[in-house]
């Protein structure tokens, strides 16, 4: 699936909202030093407007405290979920292995 990126206009308003900081650590940015990030992730709800956009500096966006690790392994488990729940998952070939019955009597 392709991600979809936000257009020039959200990203214009997007800057100005933001007024020149970064929204999560409030560093300052200058023009084009910005990046662009959907608040919940592009995959579950298609949504790139301004209401689901956010401005970061590099640090936050792509460093080690950027969520991209977690989205990724909710975006895998979801698809998991949907291809089990339409029946294309494949289903395990490996076999029930079962200790047997106990022997409670000697004989």
């Amino acid at each position: 699936m392709k991600r979809e990126e936000f257009s020039k206009k959200v990203r214009a308003e997007a800057f100005l909202r933001c007024g020149g900081e970064c929204q999560k650590c409030e560093a300052f940015l200058k023009v084009g030093e910005a990046e662009f990030d959907h608040v919940i992730p592009y995959y579950f709800t298609r949504d790139s407007s301004l209401d689901n956009c956010q401005v970061l500096c590099v640090p936050c966006h792509r460093g080690v405290g950027a969520k991209t690790a977690d989205d990724q392994r909710d975006i895998a488990k979801s698809k998991r979920i949907w291809l089990k729940h339409t029946g294309a998952w494949p289903k395990s070939k490996a076999k029930i292995r079962g200790g047997g019955f106990r022997k409670t009597r000697e004989a």
